[in-house]
C-alpha cells in the first residue's frame, strides 16, 4: 500500500453556533405542496443555547445535541455497515419540525483489516486525531453481516412520526461540519471510471501509472477565514462538506441494483430511496425530498465528504467524518418517484440509472414532470424550457447506478 501525505498540519477549530435557515411557507416541492403537521415545524420554546464543539476527537464523538433538539452519536449500536436495514430498531424517534444532530464516521480508516491506530498512524496521522468512534466501530466488526453489503458506515435509522409509505420526507440540511481535520482519497490505475468493469471499457485501454493501494491523506485547515483542503503549497481546494449518503429505508427486491440478498440493499448504488447519491450540492442550505417506503421513513446518513467534484471520477471524494444537523417534515397526498432537492437558487431534479444515457433521460423526464406539476407548463413547453434554461450535470458516475441532476434556476420564474 502506498500513501501520499499532503501538507500535514493539524488544526483545532472553535466552532460557533449553527446558523438557522429561514423556513418559507409553501417552499417545499413548489408552491402547491401541503405540509403535514406544520405546527410542529418551528423551533421549540426554551431551546438550549448553542455550544461550541469540543476540541478533541474523543470528546467530539460524544458531543451533546447543543443547538439541535436531539443528538445521535455514531456509536457501534447506531450504525450499519454497508446497507440500510428495514427492520433495525430506530436510534431515535422525532416529531416533524424537530432538529437532530447526527454524527457520522468515514469508512476510510474504520473498515480495513488492519487495526485503525496502526493503519492511520502509518499513513502519518497523529494518534490524537483518530476518533474514538473509528476504534469502537472497528472493534464491533465481528458478527456484522457482510453478504450483499457495501463498505459505508451509516448512522441511523431516525424514525419520523407520521411518515407513511407513499408520503414524501423532507430533509432540511441545516449544517454540515467536519469532525476531524483530515480525510482520505483513493486512486488506482483501474479504479473509478478506469475500472475494466466500467461501462465502455475496452481491453486495450491504457492504464495510468498509479501504484496499487494508493491513499492520499489530505489535511483540512482554516486559511484566511475559510476551510480548505491543503492539496499542496499552491493548491487549496475550498471545503464544501456534504453527506454522500442521505436515505430512507428502501424496498429492496433481488435483481435491483445492489440487491443480491433478499431484504438487503447494498449501500453502493443510489436509487429512488436516495442513498449514495454523491450530489455535491446536498450541503447546508439545501432541502432534499425522498419518497417514503416504510412507516417512519427510517432516515439514514453517512459517507461524509469534505469536498468532491461532479462525477467523483476516482471513485472517492475527500472521505471525512462529518456531523450534520437536519430538520424533517412529512408531506401527505403527494408522491415523487425519485429524489429531488432545492436551495435558494435551484430546483435539483435527479435521474438515476445503470446507464448514464438513461439517467440523463430520466432526469429530463422528471424535470418536464416537475415543470408541469409545479409551474403549469405543458409537456412541450416544459421540454423547451428544459433545453433552453436547465443545466443537466453528471453528479456521480462510479457507484454502479449513475446520477444526472437537472438544475432549474429559480430566478427565471417571476412568480
Amino acid at each position: 500500500m502506498r500513501a501520499t501525505r499532503i501538507r500535514v498540519r493539524s488544526r483545532r477549530s472553535h466552532r460557533g453556533p449553527v446558523s438557522s435557515l429561514r423556513r418559507r411557507p409553501g417552499r417545499c416541492l413548489g408552491a402547491t405542496l401541503i405540509v403535514a403537521l406544520v405546527a410542529a415545524c418551528g423551533a421549540p420554546d426554551g431551546e438550549s443555547s448553542p455550544q461550541a464543539n469540543p476540541s478533541t476527537p474523543e470528546m467530539r464523538s460524544a458531543e451533546p445535541a447543543g443547538e439541535a433538539d436531539h443528538f445521535v452519536p455514531s456509536t457501534p449500536e447506531n450504525v450499519a455497515w454497508g446497507w440500510f436495514p428495514i427492520d433495525k430498531e430506530p436510534v431515535l424517534r422525532v416529531q416533524p419540525g424537530e432538529t437532530v444532530r447526527i454524527n457520522t464516521v468515514t469508512h476510510a480508516g474504520a473498515t480495513q483489516s488492519e487495526e485503525p491506530v496502526a493503519y492511520l498512524t502509518g499513513l502519518g496521522l497523529p494518534r490524537d486525531e483518530i476518533l474514538q468512534d473509528v476504534l469502537d466501530f472497528w472493534a464491533s466488526r465481528e458478527g456484522r453481516p457482510r453478504e450483499g453489503r457495501s463498505g459505508h458506515v451509516i448512522t441511523g435509522p431516525v424514525y419520523v412520526e407520521g411518515a407513511e409509505p407513499g408520503d414524501v420526507l423532507e430533509v432540511e440540511i441545516l449544517s454540515i461540519e467536519t469532525r476531524v481535520s483530515w480525510g482520505i482519497n483513493n486512486t488506482s490505475a483501474r479504479g473509478g471510471v478506469f475500472s475494466m468493469s466500467y461501462p465502455g471499457a475496452r481491453p486495450d485501454d491504457p492504464a495510468l501509472d498509479i501504484a496499487p493501494g494508493t491513499r492520499h491523506v489530505i489535511r483540512t485547515e482554516e486559511v484566511d477565514g475559510r476551510e480548505v483542503a491543503l492539496i499542496s503549497d499552491d493548491i487549496h481546494v475550498p471545503l464544501a462538506p456534504f453527506m454522500g449518503i442521505l436515505a430512507v429505508a428502501p424496498d429492496p427486491v433481488v435483481g435491483q441494483p445492489g440487491v443480491t440478498v433478499p431484504g438487503v440493499q447494498g449501500s453502493r448504488p443510489p436509487g429512488a430511496f436516495g442513498g449514495n447519491l454523491d450530489v455535491k450540492d446536498l450541503k447546508a442550505g439545501t432541502t432534499l425530498y425522498l419518497p417514503v417506503f416504510h412507516e417512519g421513513a427510517l432516515f439514514y446518513t453517512g459517507d461524509g465528504h469534505g469536498a468532491q467534484g461532479d462525477g467523483e471520477v476516482s471513485g472517492t471524494a475527500i472521505e471525512q467524518s462529518l456531523s450534520g444537523v437536519f430538520r424533517f417534515a412529512v408531506h401527505k397526498d403527494r408522491s415523487i418517484s425519485a429524489p429531488r432537492a432545492e436551495d435558494d437558487e435551484y430546483y435539483m431534479i435527479m435521474g438515476i440509472d445503470l446507464d448514464l444515457d438513461r439517467a440523463a433521460r430520466h432526469a429530463t423526464w422528471e424535470v418536464v414532470n416537475f415543470l408541469g406539476e409545479e409551474k403549469g407548463l405543458s409537456p412541450a413547453e416544459a421540454l423547451s424550457l428544459a433545453s433552453i434554461a436547465v443545466d443537466f450535470r453528471v453528479s456521480e458516475v462510479v457507484d454502479l447506478t449513475q446520477v444526472v441532476t437537472g438544475y432549474i434556476p429559480k430566478d427565471i420564474f417571476l412568480r
